[in-house]
């Protein structure tokens, strides 16, 4: 009976200890189930968190790369003026000096437009040298009559005279002579020689 008591006592024992060793390992399976659950929910809710961080970083050095952009002073624009440049005086022969020539369409004897810059640098030039006189020559190319090409010569001379006039110049100050193609400047039969002599001279006084 001793015996059969010792071993029901052990038994007992031993009942107990498995019993709470294996409710103790259920507990800590449980726990170290839960802490990954837990993980996994903190880590959801802080995900968003993060990217929302992350997106907010990516586009700040965008925004202030706008920003620098946009603060950018414009750049100034340059404005060119155009500025009358003086008349030349040149030397045509000895102690004669004149002004820029002009020169005008076969048959024709009205002033185009780049010889009227040239007339307005003539004109500055006259205002401020009152002292100065000016002859204006009338020349043309070789082709025509002796008579039909000193009345072109005359006509071109005193159109380019009109126009200093308008431009402020006084009359008096300017003569007129027409040459006709008796004096040109460019002695060959061509297109680019009869464009070089027709012409009109301004004789400086």
């Amino acid at each position: 009976m001793k015996r059969l008591d010792r071993f029901l006592a052990v038994a007992t024992v031993f009942f107990f200890f498995v019993m709470g060793f294996g409710c103790a390992t259920t507990t800590v399976e449980r726990q170290e189930t839960r802490v990954p659950e837990k993980q996994a929910a903190i880590e959801q809710k802080a995900t968003p968190k993060e990217e929302t961080k992350i997106a907010e970083e990516t586009k700040k050095p965008a925004v202030e790369a706008t920003t620098t952009v946009e603060k950018k002073a414009p750049a100034e624009e340059t404005t060119t003026v155009a500025k009358v440049e003086p008349a030349a005086v040149k030397e045509v022969a000895p102690k004669i000096r004149a002004l820029e020539s002009i020169h005008f369409d076969f048959d024709k004897y009205n002033i185009r437009p780049p010889d009227r810059e040239i007339l307005a640098r003539h004109a500055e030039w006259l205002k401020n040298n009152k002292d100065a006189k000016v002859t204006i020559e009338g020349h043309c190319d070789e082709r025509g009559t002796v008579e039909y090409n000193l009345a072109l010569g005359e006509r071109r001379a005193n159109e380019a005279k009109k126009y200093l006039v308008s431009l402020g110049v006084e009359p008096e100050r300017i003569k007129t002579v027409s040459y006709g193609k008796e004096r040109p400047i460019d002695p060959r039969q061509n297109e680019e020689a009869w464009a070089k002599n027709r012409r009109a001279e301004f004789i400086i006084e």
